[in-house]
């Protein structure tokens, strides 16, 4: 991770290795481009992404963005290249939270992992620059529909800032849609667990450090505050500097925390601390104090569901009902895949899990990963349901996206800007087909 705007020596060494590796297969596809005459994608059922669907409509867009939407034979096609979606579906771009998308790229080599920060304070510490859109990662997401990931910097107590970025571009400027949206903030659990690999049990107690911790996090605030309410502060401290939009509500403060004790306990802290914006990351047990939530107007980012419950007296089925209880108790909910950056591709499956499992209608579900995510990052004037206005950041998909067997997209736009859908994995497979196809 890299401070401010100093030229990242690790991301260059990320860049040689990554040109390395893809070199022996192919490079990536060249990033979209702009779009030049208008495009309308006519006869698909749409999917607005806010609970209304469209059957037989089209959407048509110019310079990137929407100019019409809406049932198909109302579209005025002025000189447009109109394109064919019979039996087709389109939907706004999915959009994945709390990853290390851009920031990692294998797990096993050190020189293409760049998310981490030495220290436990270190909120000037910025995602935004370390952004590799080189990785090899980033197309095989696209190809299932994410069009948007927040990248998020991890370790320590206060990671640093993350920023929003589209899944397609030359360089972290052409790709960055929404800069420094937040700071995260690691709560201390008032439990800790050990994992015994003697004889594979977890054992829990009280975690001992947590007060140092909380201690630490007050200092820290209180400073920033003051830090913040000073005209032209001298010196110039970069940790305080970049807490500043914590305090006028131009950033989130994620605050990753999964006990319903801690999830109280850290939204009062950041109240009296004087934070405008707040959203709980992780939330195992959010359920429990949905109401507390609801009341305070705090949104919830969810860990990966597909998954066993936590604790033993739970539910089996828990982690697939969660945004439902969640989002039925008016909670505003996104889901996510965390910090694996590799299989946020599956997104989309989250959320029609928990339409199944937590009985909620199909386009709520939609929302989990399109216009909540939009609003809770504050992107929702450029993304997350496709209106007249917005940007046309939208898929074509043979089928349900929800669903992995109906999950074939077909087409990409991001901004305007007709995406490859090419990647590393469909290579492989066209290669090795042949091979291991027909006997």
């Amino acid at each position: 991770m890299i401070k401010n705007k100093l030229i990242p020596v690790i991301g260059w060494t990320l860049l040689q290795f990554s040109i390395a590796i893809s070199g022996a297969i192919a490079q990536n596809p060249a990033p979209a481009k702009t779009q030049t005459k208008p495009v309308i994608l006519t006869g698909a059922t749409i999917h607005i992404g806010n609970g209304q669907v469209i059957e037989n409509g089209a959407v048509a867009f110019d310079k990137g963005i929407i100019t019409q939407i809406g049932p198909a034979w109302i579209i005025n096609d002025n000189g447009s290249e109109v394109i064919d979606v019979k039996k087709k579906h389109i939907y706004p771009g999915i959009i994945s939270l709390n990853t290390t998308v851009g920031l990692q790229e294998i797990a096993s080599v050190r020189a293409t992992l760049d998310f981490n920060e030495v220290g436990q304070i270190n909120p000037h510490v910025r995602a935004l620059v370390a952004y590799n859109t080189d990785s090899e990662v980033i197309p095989t997401l696209r190809g299932n529909g994410i069009l948007v990931s927040q990248s998020v910097p991890q370790g320590g107590a206060i990671s640093g800032s993350s920023s929003v970025f589209y899944s397609d571009g030359w360089n972290w400027e052409d790709a960055v849609l929404k800069k420094d949206d937040g700071i995260w903030l690691s709560w201390p659990p008032f439990l800790s667990s050990t994992f015994n690999y003697d004889d594979f049990t977890v054992s829990v107690k009280r975690n001992e450090k947590r007060q140092e911790l909380l201690d630490l996090f007050k200092s820290t605030f209180s400073d920033a505050k003051a830090y913040s309410e000073t005209a032209n502060p001298s010196p110039v401290n970069l940790r305080l500097a970049a807490m500043k939009p914590l305090f006028d509500g131009s950033a989130n403060l994620y605050i990753r925390a999964d006990y319903a004790k801690d999830i109280i306990e850290a939204v009062k802290f950041a109240k009296e601390a004087g934070v405008k914006k707040l959203v709980i990351v992780g939330g195992d047990e959010s359920y429990k104090v949905a109401g507390f939530l609801k009341e305070n107007n705090v949104p919830v980012i969810l860990n990966p569901t597909h998954r066993l419950p936590n604790r033993a007296d739970e539910n089996v089925y828990m982690p697939y009902e969660l945004p439902g209880l969640l989002h039925k108790a008016g909670v505003k909910v996104a889901v996510t895949y965390a910090d694996e950056w590799w299989r946020t591709r599956n997104l989309a499956f989250l959320a029609g899990t928990s339409s199944g499992f937590g009985n909620v209608a199909p386009e709520d579900a939609l929302q989990f990963i399109t216009k909540n995510a939009a609003e809770i990052i504050g992107a929702e004037k450029e993304v997350g349901t496709l209106e007249k206005g917005k940007q046309a950041s939208l898929i074509v998909s043979e089928g349900d996206i929800l669903d992995m067997r109906g999950n074939v997209v077909t087409m990409v736009f991001i901004k305007g800007g007709k995406v490859d859908l090419d990647d590393k994995q469909k290579r492989l497979y066209e290669k090795y087909k042949g091979k291991y196809g027909k006997k």
